[in-house]
């Protein structure tokens, strides 16, 4: 079997409390290295990080499904496939996109978690429990207060560092999607679910942060050994210790986007038959 065109297309899914400016360092450093960069909003996440704090009314609209159907025909849309990278709940969708069949690679950073993993650690629920402690809150976009963000996302900064981030992307939660993720082992019809067997998958990179409170790294790794014993498709995992829930943007994030690029670039464009005689670890080394 031949080897597949090399993908010239990277499509960026950001997370919750996130919008597309979450990116911007690694669409100017994709983009140096010739690929055409897309990142598309969430529906409705189409406008700057300003007009929806004034305005969260597009958030409190969303829900999982319509959001990886939307992503889906981005997807469709291109002429050939491309890689798909998603941080937290734009990781999730990354897995959910990949089980459709679709990208030429993936990479999950930091991805929450989908239907099969039971695992809900404390940080996680500290990080999240303003917004799930009330659940008249689903249907709601629910503010994420600097201090809030802090624990969340920036924990690896220094205060007025990670005040500034919170200023520069933060924007109120879209409630719905994150209840939806967080009861996914308790609904049979849940948007977040995948075929942990599926054997044509494209290759998957997992990334986990070390010092992540609201996704720890434990969860990533469960994620990709389930994949790598449920599976021959390819799946990998690498582990970022000092790093935080804020990987995509803390200081040190030009690693994790160039080992993220090439590991999918790499695998990518190897043969179907030697990706299946690869069998890769999802106990891989971890990255320093």
């Amino acid at each position: 079997m031949g080897t597949p065109a090399t993908p010239d297309t990277v499509v960026l899914i950001h997370g919750l409390w996130m919008t597309p400016r979450s990116w911007e360092h690694w669409i100017e450093r994709y983009e140096a290295r010739g690929l055409r960069v897309l990142a598309p909003g969430w529906p409705g996440l189409e406008v700057e990080v300003e007009e929806l704090r004034a305005d969260p009314t597009p958030l409190a609209k969303l829900d999982a499904a319509r959001i990886v159907d939307h992503l889906d025909g981005i997807v469709r849309g291109l002429d050939r496939p491309p890689i798909v990278m998603g941080h937290s709940f734009g990781g999730a969708f990354t897995l959910l996109l990949l089980d459709r069949g679709l990208g030429a690679a993936g990479v999950a950073v930091d991805a929450a978690s989908v239907r099969g993993i039971r695992d809900l650690p404390l940080s996680t629920l500290r990080s999240c429990a303003h917004v799930l402690a009330n659940p008249f809150n689903r249907g709601k976009a629910v503010p994420f207060s600097a201090k809030r963000f802090r624990y969340a996302f920036g924990n690896t900064l220094s205060e007025e560092a990670s005040n500034a981030a919170h200023e520069r992307y933060a924007v109120p939660a879209a409630a719905r999607v994150l209840f939806e993720g967080a009861n996914a082992n308790l609904s049979s019809s849940t948007p977040f679910r995948v075929d942990w067997g599926k054997e044509d998958r494209a290759p998957l990179l997992f990334t986990g942060g070390g010092a992540d409170h609201v996704v720890p790294a434990k969860v990533s790794r469960k994620m990709a050994a389930k994949y790598e014993s449920s599976s021959p498709a390819p799946v990998e995992y690498m582990e970022y210790p000092a790093k935080s829930h804020f990987i995509v943007g803390e200081p040190g994030w030009e690693e994790v986007a160039d080992r993220a690029i090439d590991w999918a670039l790499a695998h990518a464009t190897a043969p179907r038959a030697a990706r299946a005689e690869e069998a890769p670890s999802a106990a891989a080394p971890e990255a320093t």
